[in-house]
């Protein structure tokens, strides 16, 4: 690894205050597995408050908080009670702002997530529907409907909900709510005023405490237009075009709601952003991410592609192209809370014998997981350096990367969760068919050694494996050579070299070769496969695998300026 930058050099970047989010690095937290200060085994806010100078060393632009609200867990925390409070477990709101103000004070900005598809079933909402009558202003903040049958005592329709099972439940008198996903997270009515005025105000109290930003959890999900009649079956539900028009998804009037946010996000200098999760057909993504809207929309081509350099180049082209159309910046990322990490999706066996090192995918990441997840079918090695190439080829695009927390370790996914200890309700609702997300969400390691590596005093809420200790900030923190330390001298690079938001494609001669050039003659180049790779001239500014005499051996990306 090859770092020129004198760390004396204070980075620089040509944002603004208005347009810091457009190619900042971002650093997700999950912060019931990041740090745990209290000792329940539980990560909270002081935990993240007491790792600030880490986030600063590691030299990302922002962090985005995973949900941190009063929650039963029976999703991870996207189960939310009170959109205005904190977690006893993780805190209190004097908590939050006492971290809100340690990150600002070293110049990160702060993200927190928004659920607003759904609220959790102890909601004081949902609690007050229970005890109301049908046809009530209670029940007309969810989506409630009657059951079918003489006495309404079967579902109103066959719907299949995102966790697995039925995706409505019965109440007890004759009628049944809406949840997409588990039955604890029943759907909200968003033609409903009083819905969106809430979030309004929600909106509001967390900008007021200084918040930056919000990650808009199931953006695409909110608009629902049930007919009043009999509804289609989940067949004809799921054959049903993503146009605009269908029925759960993706309505074209979602955006009205998001203008209303908009304009909410205007009141204060600088504006506050947004970042779209809006699994929509592609060419649907850019009204999320347009000026009028949310004003950032996540694109996962990258993290559900091949390792394979024109698959890669195909999908950085197109998403600059939609960028480009909707006037906003795209989003790059390869792990998050939800899917297999990278090192661990690169890590696995070819899918065919017709290449030496046929790609892998996220689909392939879940069925290395319900085959029962063994670190012994796995390339490490390899693994990680695809990862790390993978990455350094990702900060140096136009636009924002994500990182998710414990990536900048080179962590692989936690495959052999024992069955009694996992969590995520994917699990529970698809036994035999989806282990669930808890192998990227295992407590991160920090020492080599203790109950917990370090996450906290007294263990941790899911089962960390021996191996983490090699992996852990301790083991890393003084390796020149380490990842944690590639990404640091990444990210301290990033600030330095971002320009304006476009590339230049270089001829390299090789079709597993991709390389590029940014407007100020910063150039990146990756190699996909084993063969070594002579580099262009320029001064190496950084690399993820070796460089010797000019040549990059294989599998590896390196940055040079002329």
């Amino acid at each position: 690894m090859t770092d020129v930058l004198d760390p004396a050099v204070q980075p620089t970047t040509t944002a603004t205050d208005e347009t810091w989010w457009r190619q900042a690095s971002v650093y997700q937290i999950y912060p019931r597995s990041f740090a745990d200060a209290d000792g329940d085994g539980i990560g909270d806010l002081r935990g993240v408050t007491a790792k600030v100078p880490y986030l600063t060393s590691l030299g990302v632009e922002a962090v985005w908080l995973s949900p941190f609200y009063p929650s039963a867990l029976a999703d991870g925390g996207y189960d939310v009670d009170d959109y205005r409070d904190v977690d006893p477990r993780l805190g209190t709101l004097d908590d939050f702002d006492a971290m809100v103000t340690a990150l600002h004070d070293t110049g990160i900005r702060v993200i927190v997530d928004v659920v607003p598809n759904h609220t959790s079933d102890r909601h004081e909402w949902f609690r007050e529907a229970l005890a109301s009558p049908k046809g009530s202003p209670a029940r007309d903040r969810y989506v409630f409907r009657d059951g079918t049958g003489p006495s309404g005592q079967d579902a109103p329709a066959d719907w299949i909900s995102i966790f697995g099972g039925p995706a409505w439940t019965a109440v007890g008198d004759g009628q049944w709510y809406l949840h997409s996903f588990a039955k604890e997270q029943p759907d909200l009515n968003w033609a409903n005023r009083e819905v969106r005025d809430d979030f309004l105000t929600t909106l509001r109290f967390w900008s007021d405490r200084g918040v930056d930003g919000f990650r808009i959890d199931v953006a695409h999900g909110l608009a629902k237009d049930l007919p009043a009649g009999d509804l289609p079956t989940w067949a004809e539900v799921s054959a049903l075009p993503k146009d605009g028009t269908h029925p759960l998804w993706d309505r074209d009037e979602v955006h009205e709601i998001y203008a209303e946010w908009r304009r909410v996000f205007e009141e204060y200098t600088p504006a506050r952003t947004a970042v779209a999760e809006a699994w929509v057909p592609a060419d649907r993504r850019a009204r999320y991410a347009s000026a009028e809207g949310l004003g950032q929309a996540f694109n996962f081509d990258l993290l559900e592609a091949d390792f394979d350099a024109g698959s890669f180049r195909t999908i950085i082209e197109f998403n600059l192209g939609l960028a480009e159309q909707s006037g906003s910046s795209t989003t790059w990322v390869f792990s998050n809370h939800d899917v297999v990490r990278h090192a661990t999706r690169y890590a696995l066996p070819p899918r065919s014998g017709d290449a030496e090192h046929a790609p892998t995918t996220e689909k392939q990441g879940s069925a290395w997981l319900l085959a029962g997840g063994s670190q012994d079918d796995l390339d490490r090695d390899l693994g990680l350096r695809r990862a790390r190439a993978a990455t350094l080829l990702e900060l140096a695009l136009p636009g924002s990367a994500y990182l998710y927390q414990g990536e900048e370790l080179g962590l692989h996914e936690v495959g052999d969760i024992p069955d009694s200890d996992r969590q995520d309700p994917a699990y529970f609702r698809n036994p035999g068919v989806d282990v669930g997300r808890d192998g990227c969400r295992v407590p991160i390691p920090w020492t080599r050694e203790g109950s917990s590596f370090g996450f906290g005093p007294d263990g941790a809420h899911l089962p960390q494996p021996a191996w983490f200790a090699d992996s852990s900030v301790e083991a890393e923190d003084t390796d020149p050579d380490s990842t944690l330390n590639l990404y640091r001298a990444a990210l301290r690079l990033r600030r330095t070299l971002q320009s304006e938001e476009h590339l230049e494609w270089l001829e390299t001669g090789r079709d597993d070769v991709l390389a590029f050039r940014r407007p100020n003659g910063w150039t990146s180049v990756t190699v996909f496969g084993d063969e070594p790779y002579r580099l262009p001239r320029g001064e190496l500014l950084l690399a993820s695998a070796p460089v010797a005499d000019g040549v990059l051996t294989g599998v590896g990306t390196a940055w040079l300026r002329p």
